[in-house]
Parts: structure tokens; C-alpha cells; sequence
């Protein structure tokens, strides 16, 4: 499926990352594409080496810049120098590298040291560049012993600003000792990240690399803080009038808050500015056209459910203003703004049930939905914005995840024939589509404590949803809370209806895309209104006479996971269930995870109000459990710990009650190894097979 979005300034040409699977070497792959944003050729694949990720074009449009993790560049291991009176020493050239790169005076002995010290036979992730224009293999543009994980380009095309982490001696020579397995030590607070792993005290910097010579110049006050800066990164962004904007935090306890501010420099790092008060968690700066306006995402760092808002910042006039609060919809994943011009700027926002677009005046709170051309049953996902035109990822149900075109002059289409312009470019899930049965997508809305509540409810082919023969269910429980379902392909939907199931996936209170009220709903409180709507939206199938009421079944993940631990120990709804890389006790999951800070700002500490906390772990009504429980883990999930599943399933299991585990061992919060990827579907397929009072008949 597409991941990344990238439109070419003259909105002529679309890149984009597609990742798939190799069962050959059981890995999931990254692959770099472009394609004429009108739709006159077929998309070209420009790498053919695994990984490629954050595409971006030059001004002019003539270059396409991508991180990418390969073995180095010939010309870098020949040598560079176009000065004729340069040393030729290649061990010169590196220790002048290594000085550049750590940004301070570094003697000759010491650069060596270190570099002997940090070598590895793993190529770490760098900026490739291709040149469009002349073609070719991809030129390296950078050279970091730690590798970077963000970069733009600036207005000339001749610099780029990256972000690198540069260890001082010390911590060059402990994360040597952790390579040669050696002990973990920490005084971080935040100790650990999902994904990152053990957290160290390595600062990740802003570079800026010439192009042409390799220089590097670090900028010594852009550098990341913040509990999740190891994740979360410096977002970089380099802007017309030669400023360049990030993010990071500047509070006394960096690790003991969300906070993330906007601040500017100029690329030499003088003239810091911060833009913003420390009071929000700011992401994603995008500068307006001529420079003077900086657009970026803003949420609250203590409570997740106030829906997440554009705001402006105006260079020229120190004001900075909200766009989109007033729309009472947080944005939608992956989000960030996007100009159309000086006056106009883009967003998608999470709207009931659905990832839409909307215009946004960048001198007032005044949102408006557009594109109604979308329709009801598809989402938009990514968007990019340039020229006169968007590229968007679009999610059809049933078509699969595929890049489209749209000209501005259609986003206020009200239905596909006013939109010309909207043409699609690629056809990514041909393959999968073609030859297998694609289930029937539909919405649903039913009553659920004086709330009407939605879902969306994916059927095999042949079913009729006016004259019903009632079918085992399937309950798609989505994480977050804080997030929503949305009708659109995924590759699981397909595998539950083609052997008969429904699939239902609830939009119960404490998700977000209907408002704040709706979402504070499960504010502190979890194992209460969620569980409600979900077994209100299982009857309200029953009723209709979709849902065979003695065969359903659950899954999901993270909170999907959480969610079905409240629903086997309040209900008998589920005749088997998979609890999915979940949390079940609050209290032990408090430090061993890195969720710290949300929990403590949703339910305060343990020890101050264990009550709290006993009341959102559903271990504490264990004794409740008689559904057969699958439950599964991640061996390196630190966002919801495999101990937690662990104490589910052993309390289940101590009570006889039918109960099996599996623990991914490489695995964080989630499933990317594509073998176990299939092994997890066929344990599921397996575990509902194994319950179904109808197979249990058939015996």
C-alpha cells in the first residue's frame, strides 16, 4: 500500500512510497515511485533497492531527495574533492567528515578513535538524491555515523537541513557496549520508547549539509527534547525567506512533558526565535508561499481528547492564530497543512467517520468542508499540495489504496462528475482485488445510551442487507481510543468475509471524528460507554437479522485489545475473543511501558488513587472471564507491555477457562514480519474455527 505523498512544486509530477511484502526474504519492503499527476503514463518505480521513505522535491522540481538505507555511494569511497590543492588523504577526508559532523573541534587521534569506534557493516539511513533531469542512480548526500531521520531542502537547492544524532565520547563509547551486548543504563525518565527501544542521552541535532562539498555545520540550539523526541524528531522546515522552523521543547524536565514548541533560526543557527508559549504539543510547521506565515498542528499535552487544531503563526505581525477549532473535529492522521497560496491552506480532518478535506483561511477560524466528490464510503488519507494541484492517497473498499490526482479548481465538487480533474494513477491492488472476493462496505447507526453511535459493516458478496440470512460477525475493535474507523480496504476485511463473516468495526464513544463531547465521553473512565456501544451495535445487527447472535467474535489491537478485556469480563458477548497487544492492569503497566505520561495525565499515579485504577484494569473483575481468550503480544511492544498479556491470559487460564498465547518475539506494537504476519491471521482463523458453536455442531 502507498504510504507517502509527495506533489513536484509545478504540480505536474507525484512521488510516492509503496511498501510490500517479499516472501523470498520475508521482509517488508519500501519502494520510491513517480507518476504524471494528469494520469498520461503508468507510475515509473525509481529504486529497486529496499527502503526509501520521506520523498521531497527540489524548488525547481528538477531533483527528488529520499532517505534511504543502502551501501554507499562509489563517489564517496573515491573521493570528492574538486579542489586540485586539496589533501588526497583519504584518512584526512574522513577525519574532516568526522569534525564536521560532531560540529566541534575534534583532534585527529580522537576522530579516528571514533570512527574506528562506530563503524558498522549495516549502512545507516542517508539522503539519495535523484536528478530527473539527467537520470541515473541516486547520488548520496549525506554521511552520518548515526545516519539521519529528517530533512528538507533549502529554497536554492544547494544546502540541506537534516537531523542527526552526534554522541560525545562518552556516549559513543556506551552505545558501543550496548552493540557488544553489554548493559543497559539510564537516567532518563522516559527510559523507553515502542520502536526506538531503551532510551539513551545521544541528542539528535540540526545539520546543514552543502550539497556540493559535503560540509555540515551544526546548528548547536536546534537540537530535539522532549519526552517522545526520540520518535517524534525535529520535523525540519526550511522556508522561502531562508528560515528554517522546527520543533522541540525547552522546559526544565523535558522527559516529564508533551509540550513541543515552534521555534525558527537562520542557517547558521543565529537569531532562535520561539513562536509559540509552551502551553500545546506543536508538530508539522509548513511555511506559506512567500514566508511569512508558518501553518503547524496543534494538540493539548495533558488531555488527548480535546480534538487537535491548525494554527497559524504571522512572522510579520507576532500573531498566532486558530484556524479549525471552531469545526469541533480533531485533524485526521497524518494531517499536516498544506498551502494552496498565501490566503489558502489545506487540511484533512477526521469528520464522522471519514477523513475529509477541508479549506482553511489562514486570518480566521472560519473552516470549510470541501470535495464532497469523495463520497461517503471512501477516506483520504495523505495530501500534498502544490501548483494548482493535490495528490491524495485514496482508500476505496473496494478498489484498494491508490494515488490520485485533483485539480483546486474541483475541490468544491459535489459529486465525481463535477470533478473531472480526480483521476486515479495508480492501481496498486490490482492483483489482490482481481482474483479474490470483495466484501460489500456499508454504514450503520444504532442507539446506545441516548447516543446515536456509528459503524461501518463489511459483508461477504452475496449478502443481502435488505432480505438477510443472519452470519457469524466478526468485531473490529479500532486502538487509540482516540481514533476512528473509516470505510476502507484492508486486506483482513477480505480474508473475514470471503469465509462468511461479517465484519463489524464500531465508532464507540472515546473515539474521535464526532466531536469533543463524544470523545471525552471515555475521558478517565475506561471500561464503560465503549463497552456499551459495542454490544448496542452487535444487538442492533442482531436485530436486523444480519448477525447471528450465538457466533461473534472479536479482535484488535492495542486499544481494540484493551476494549475486548472489559467486554469478556462485563459480558457475555463474544463467544471467542483475540485480545490484541493490549493493557489489562493499569497499575503494573505504570513505568514498564512508555505510556507514562498519558496515563498519569488521564488517571493520575497508582499510589495516589489506586481506586482509579483498579476501575480501567479489567483484571480486576478476572474472575468474570469464561470467553476463550487468544491472546497476543509483541516480545518488544513498549506502548503495551507482553506482561500484560501474559497476566490476562495466565488469569484465564488458572480459572480453566479455554485460553492460548502468542508472543511475537522481534515484534513492537504491531506486526510487520510478513510470516508472522500470516501466522497471526491463521491463528485467529483458527481460534474463531475452534469456538464456533456451529463447527462445534458439525463434530
Amino acid at each position: 500500500m502507498p504510504s507517502e505523498v509527495a506533489i513536484s512544486p509545478d504540480g505536474d509530477w507525484i512521488a510516492f512510497v509503496v511498501s510490500e511484502s517479499d516472501p523470498a526474504e520475508d521482509e517488508r519492503l519500501s519502494s520510491l515511485y513517480v507518476v504524471p499527476a494528469d494520469g498520461s503514463r503508468e507510475p515509473h518505480r525509481l529504486t529497486r533497492l529496499p527502503g526509501a521513505s520521506s520523498p521531497k522535491w527540489s524548488s525547481d522540481g528538477n531533483r527528488l531527495a529520499f532517505i534511504g538505507t543502502r551501501d554507499e555511494d562509489v563517489s564517496r569511497r573515491v573521493g570528492r574533492q574538486a579542489d586540485p590543492e586539496a589533501e588526497t588523504s583519504a584518512d584526512d577526508d574522513a577525519n574532516a567528515d568526522d569534525d564536521a559532523n560532531t560540529g566541534g573541534d575534534v583532534s585527529d587521534d580522537d576522530s579516528d578513535d571514533a570512527n574506528a569506534a562506530s563503524a558498522s557493516d549495516d549502512p545507516k539511513s542517508q539522503v539519495w538524491c535523484f536528478d530527473l533531469e539527467l537520470g541515473g542512480d541516486p547520488t548520496q548526500y549525506t554521511d552520518f555515523d548515526e545516519g539521519i531521520s529528517e530533512f528538507d531542502w533549502s529554497p536554492d537547492g544547494d544546502r540541506l537541513v537534516v537531523s542527526a544524532r552526534d554522541p560525545t565520547d562518552e556516549e559513543r563509547a556506551y552505545l558501543d557496549q550496548r552493540e557488544d551486548g553489554g548493559p543497559i543504563e539510564t537516567e532518563r525518565l522516559q527510559h523507553k520508547i515502542d520502536g526506538v527501544g531503551w532510551t539513551d542521552t545521544v541528542t539528535t541535532y540540526l545539520f546543514v549539509v552543502d550539497i556540493d562539498t559535503g560540509e555540515t555545520e551544526r546548528l548547536d540550539d536546534a537540537a530535539a527534547a522532549g519526552a517522545f523526541a526520540d520518535l517524534g524528531g525535529l520535523q525540519p522546515a526550511w522556508g522561502p525567506d531562508d528560515r528554517i522552523a522546527y520543533v522541540t521543547c525547552d522546559a526544565d524536565e523535558p522527559d516529564d512533558t508533551l509540550v513541543q514548541d515552534v521555534f525558527v533560526t537562520d542557517p547558521d543557527g543565529a537569531n532562535v526565535e520561539k513562536l509559540t508559549d509552551g502551553e500545546y504539543v506543536c508538530r508539522s510547521p509548513k511555511w506559506s508561499p512567500d514566508g511569512t506565515q508558518l501553518a503547524f498542528q496543534v494538540g493539548h499535552p495533558t488531555n488527548y481528547y480535546i480534538p487537535q487544531t491548525v494554527r497559524v503563526a504571522d512572522l510579520e505581525t507576532d500573531e498566532t492564530r486558530t484556524l479549525s477549532a471552531s469545526l469541533d473535529r480533531t485533524l485526521a492522521w497524518f494531517a499536516q497543512p498544506q498551502w494552496a497560496s498565501d490566503d489558502e491552506l489545506y487540511a484533512l480532518v477526521a469528520d464522522e467517520g471519514r477523513s475529509r478535506l477541508v479549506r482553511l483561511d489562514p486570518r480566521a477560524d472560519a473552516p470549510e468542508r470541501v470535495f464532497d466528490a469523495q463520497g461517503d464510503l471512501r477516506a483520504i488519507q495523505r495530501l500534498s499540495i502544490a501548483g494548482d494541484r493535490a495528490a491524495v492517497l485514496v482508500s476505496d473498499p473496494t478498489d484498494g489504496w491508490d494515488i490520485y490526482g485533483l485539480s483546486l479548481d474541483d475541490i468544491d465538487a459535489a459529486d465525481e462528475t463535477e470533478a473531472e480533474s480526480f483521476v486515479r494513477l495508480s492501481a496498486l491492488n490490482t492483483e489482490l482485488t482481481d482474483e479474490y472476493e470483495i466484501p460489500k462496505t456499508t454504514r450503520v447507526t444504532f442507539e446506545s445510551d441516548g447516543w446515536e453511535v456509528e459503524g461501518i459493516v463489511y459483508a461477504p458478496a452475496d449478502f443481502d442487507f435488505d432480505d438477510p440470512d443472519p452470519r457469524p460477525t466478526v468485531v473490529g475493535i479500532h486502538g487509540g481510543p482516540m481514533s476512528y474507523d473509516e470505510p476502507e480496504f484492508k486486506f483482513e476485511h477480505s480474508l473475514f468475509t470471503s469465509r462468511g463473516y461479517l465484519v463489524f468495526r464500531p465508532n464507540y464513544r472515546g473515539g474521535t471524528s464526532y466531536g469533543r463531547t463524544f470523545t471525552e465521553e471515555l475521558h478517565g473512565q475506561w471500561g464503560t460507554v465503549e463497552v456499551d456501544d459495542i454490544a448496542a451495535g452487535v444487538e442492533s445487527l442482531a436485530e436486523r437479522g444480519w448477525t447471528d447472535a450465538e457466533r461473534v467474535f472479536g479482535y484488535g489491537f492495542s486499544y481494540g485489545g484493551i476494549a475486548q478485556g472489559f467486554l469478556v469480563t462485563q459480558t457475555d458477548l463474544l463467544t471467542a475473543a483475540v485480545p490484541e497487544h493490549g493493557i489489562y492492569d493499569l497499575a503494573s503497566d505504570y513505568g514498564t511501558g512508555d505510556s507514562r505520561l498519558w496515563n498519569e495525565h488521564e488517571f493520575g499515579r497508582p499510589w495516589e488513587d489506586p481506586d482509579t485504577f483498579d476501575a480501567a484494569s479489567s483484571l480486576t473483575d478476572a474472575e468474570h472471564i469464561d470467553t476463550p481468550l487468544l491472546v497476543m503480544a509483541g516480545g518488544q511492544d513498549w506502548r503495551c507491555p507482553p506482561t500484560q498479556s501474559e497476566q490476562l491470559y495466565v488469569a484465564a487460564k488458572a480459572q480453566g477457562v479455554d485460553a492460548k498465547l502468542v508472543v511475537y518475539p522481534d515484534e513492537h506494537h504491531g506486526i510487520t514480519d510478513p510470516k508472522r504476519a500470516t501466522h497471526r491471521f491463521e491463528a485467529i482463523l483458527d481460534w474463531y474455527d475452534r469456538h464456533d458453536p456451529a463447527t462445534e455442531s458439525d463434530d
